[in-house]
């Protein structure tokens, strides 16, 4: 015990030596003034070591210091006051003060500091005053001045504050804390600049934003998906040529993504086409060779086999399948795409008694034209059928109801070479979106009883271009053989689409829209690569 008591003894002169004769070779740095609490540099570039611990006050001005790195400070425990007035310093890092536990004066004022990271003054809970006045600060992230549990004065003078979603949180934490901050203007926006920013309202939801994020990759290529559900599960139908084959997922509610269910094969599949009628759960499969065919789930066999062969007497080249109902009764129309062929309407017949429960060819739309699409739309109390072609203008076919059939009833002037045809609706008007594989695409206002053009859009090589929507925010999606989907975003302001981003679909054909399990998501086929599904996501462009 004596022994422990005299070695703790020894141990402790030593520190007491060890720190007085620190204190007596401490040399005061070259361009500083030096007092026994103080050191005051001016011009210089170099932050004083070994100082101390008596020195509570370190003041470097008129410098060339260009940085703050983590921990710079860590041999200066006893620092209170720090001042880097002037300096070159254009970016505060991470825990640039960590190890200045007494800290409690902070000043760096007249700098050229941009860029503040998030847990710059993380900490600082004794920090009482600081300032940042006078730098080229645009805006401060989120949460900055968490730690600073002790501050008192805030000096933000003379930086460039933007106005706008990035500073939404500092708008709050200046209407609520109780620290006395210096008046802050905004700087632009121009419609904003000089007023201040603790007066400026925050609108709710203004700061949200969306994205479109990677979820699934799916190793099949497709020509078409399509969305159906029953028995409260999702499901879809994918038109796999190469696989000659038609693929039907299945939403995992657990992993949440898609997993294989049935595969329905054929020869050289180019469509699958959901349809639910009764009790009836029904996928119209085309193909270019060996007819086409519809096949109906099995409960028993929890599996499609095949129900019905469809009447494809003048069907020389299949491309969409359009279904609908109209006036209570179901029909799908087949597109044909070819010289010869003829796009052709079925209508669904339910009579067991007579053996007729099926769809049945009823009637026969114009032929020769290389119909490529075709989309139904009720407006005005009116059913409509519009055929997009390779080879003629798109033409519109009106529903008779004393003849029950359609009739011709105008042409869609001023497009060559439309590939596809999608209705959509917003803010209560009709629109169509006409994808062209040559020139632009355009999109189109039914107005007046007819369609009129009220936005281009360039698309070279473009095989879709697909209206969807979540909630109130509405989207085109333009795939393109050639380049990156791009997806445009409706203003309301100025009732037109304008770009918002980009995403990689190799050669897409479709984009279907999924929600399930409180999230939103983008289905989208690829022809010549991995089938995609993207979430729709929301951000908040505050944080």
């Amino acid at each position: 015990m004596t022994s422990a008591k005299q070695w703790l003894a020894g141990f402790a002169l030593l520190c007491i030596y060890v720190a007085a004769e620190s204190k007596r070779n401490f040399k005061c740095p070259s361009g500083c003034s030096c007092t026994k609490e103080t050191i005051i540099c001016v011009g210089t570039s170099q932050i004083p070591h070994n100082i101390p611990k008596e020195i509570n006050s370190l003041s470097m001005v008129n410098g060339s210091i260009a940085e703050i790195t983590e921990g710079m400070f860590s041999l200066m425990p006893s620092i209170q006051l720090l001042l880097l007035n002037a300096n070159s310093l254009t970016t505060i890092k991470d825990d640039a003060f960590s190890g200045l536990p007494h800290l409690e004066y902070l000043f760096i004022e007249g700098n050229k500091i941009e860029t503040v990271t998030k847990n710059a003054f993380r900490g600082l809970r004794g920090l009482t005053y600081l300032s940042l006045a006078n730098n080229k600060i645009r805006f401060l992230p989120r949460d900055l001045f968490f730690d600073l549990d002790s501050l008192l004065e805030l000096d933000l003078r003379g930086n460039s504050f933007q106005c706008g979603c990035e500073n939404k949180w500092l708008m709050t934490w200046l209407k609520n804390t109780n620290a006395t901050v210096s008046d802050v203007f905004c700087a632009s926006p121009s419609d904003m600049k000089g007023k201040r920013l603790n007066d400026l309202p925050i609108p709710p939801g203004e700061c949200i934003s969306t994205d479109f994020v990677r979820h699934q990759s799916i190793p099949i290529q497709s020509m078409s998906a399509d969305i159906f559900s029953f028995k409260e599960d999702i499901y879809v139908a994918m038109a796999a040529p190469n696989s000659n084959s038609c693929v039907i997922m299945e939403w995992d509610h657990i992993e949440l993504n898609f997993r294989k269910f049935d595969n329905i094969t054929g020869k050289s599949v180019v469509g699958c086409k959901s349809v639910l009628i009764e009790d009836h759960v029904l996928i119209i499969v085309t193909q270019l060779f060996g007819g086409s065919h519809i096949y109906k789930f099995d409960d028993q066999q929890n599996k499609f086999i095949n129900f019905q062969t469809v009447e494809v007497f003048n069907i020389s080249k299949p491309n969409d399948i359009e279904v609908f109902q109209m006036e209570g009764d179901w029909y799908f129309l087949i597109v044909d795409s070819s010289k010869a062929g003829m796009s052709t309407l079925y209508k669904w017949t339910d009579q067991p008694e007579r053996n007729e429960t099926g769809f049945h060819s009823y009637q026969f739309l114009h032929e020769w034209f290389r119909d490529t699409d075709a989309e139904y739309v009720e407006v005005d109390g009116k059913s409509y059928l519009i055929l997009a072609s390779r080879s003629q203008s798109p033409v519109i076919y009106l529903w008779n109801k004393s003849t029950l059939k359609f009739i011709f009833h105008t042409e869609i002037t001023n497009i060559d070479d439309a590939v596809a045809v999608k209705a959509f609706r917003v803010e209560g008007d009709l629109y169509l979106a006409m994808t062209c594989y040559i020139g632009d695409s355009k999109v189109l206002k039914w107005t007046n009883k007819q369609f009129f053009e009220v936005h281009a859009l360039p698309s070279r090589g473009a095989m879709i271009l697909q209206p969807f929507s979540f909630a109130d925010r509405h989207y085109l999606a333009l795939g393109s053989d050639y380049s990156f989907t791009q997806i445009y975003l409706w203003d309301a302001e100025t009732k037109t689409f304008h770009k918002f981003k980009d995403i990689y679909v190799q050669s897409p054909r479709s984009f279907t829209v999924i929600t399930t399990d409180r999230r939103s998501f983008i289905f989208s086929s690829s022809f010549k690569g991995k089938s995609m599904v993207f979430e729709h996501i929301f951000v908040d462009l505050s944080l």
